[in-house]
């Protein structure tokens, strides 16, 4: 299965939640009195604090599986169109990145591929291993996982980058480059723009707030392209679904086979 990179101490830190919604909608958690101080600019920890706080309603509203309530066809198409390129190679080793309830993840594992879950939220986590069992999930964050060098035949993030800034999104495809083995394929999912952020001061009806970002999809391709990874395809469709307030955008990359 899949060889995991001890961390110093054993810890493993977390990133960005994988958060179907956009970051302009909000829930109400049912989780009043949790506020708990979380250092200011800190991305990672403003992601982990309000999917604590909110966890229960937002599952409730995007569920633990890709369905049609919350995909477009367009959408669901590029998930099988990644795992039609996935199979075609030698390994089935996969992961969902930012997996929040699981839902990518259980995907992946139902079209036969060998499927591992990270995300920032114990929370998330949780809910993923109670709604599909048969899938390891893990704590890990996009910028350093806790996978071996060349490991996987695919990374998807379903709207895992939605909290990370812009200028941090270098560091987070170069990780992603790390982890693939020559050839692998990457499938990126997030609410387009122009890198601008959208910030919430009670985010998902939590005490917490949160700014999210509207990624241009030009940056995108750029920072995969300087990271080492070559675009493949790139989409963008309009809002299909009440809780879409902007386009939203998809691209296909590869690490380069040697």
């Amino acid at each position: 299965m899949f060889r995991l990179r001890c961390q110093a101490g054993g810890v493993i830190h977390a990133h960005t939640a994988g958060a179907r919604a956009d970051p302009s909608r909000s829930a109400r958690s049912g989780a009043p009195g949790y506020c708990r101080a979380v250092p200011p600019g800190d991305h990672i920890a403003a992601a982990r604090a309000v999917y604590a706080a909110s966890a229960e309603r937002y599952i409730e509203f995007v569920g633990t599986e890709i369905s049609s309530a919350t995909e477009a066809p367009i959408d669901r198409a590029l998930l099988n169109a990644f795992v039609e390129l996935v199979r075609a190679g030698t390994s089935r080793r996969v992961a969902d990145i930012g997996c929040g309830p699981g839902r990518a993840a259980a995907f992946l594992a139902q079209h036969d591929l060998d499927v591992i879950g990270f995300d920032v939220s114990p929370a998330m986590l949780a809910a993923a291993r109670t709604a599909h069992p048969e899938i390891h999930f893990e704590e890990g964050r996009l910028d350093d996982l806790p996978i071996a060098h060349a490991s996987l035949a695919g990374v998807v993030c379903w709207y895992s980058i939605i909290y990370t800034p812009p200028d941090h999104l270098g560091a987070v495809f170069t990780e992603l480059e790390r982890v693939l083995n020559p050839g692998g394929h990457l499938l990126l999912g997030f609410q387009a723009g122009s890198g601008d952020p959208v910030h919430r001061p009670e985010a998902h009806g939590t005490a917490f707030s949160l700014t999210g970002f509207r990624h241009s999809p030009a940056d995108v391709t750029s920072r995969l392209e300087l990271a080492g990874l070559e675009v493949r395809a790139t989409a963008v469709r309009e809002a299909d679904f009440e809780h879409e307030q902007t386009p939203q955008a998809f691209v296909l990359a590869r690490k380069m086979p040697r």
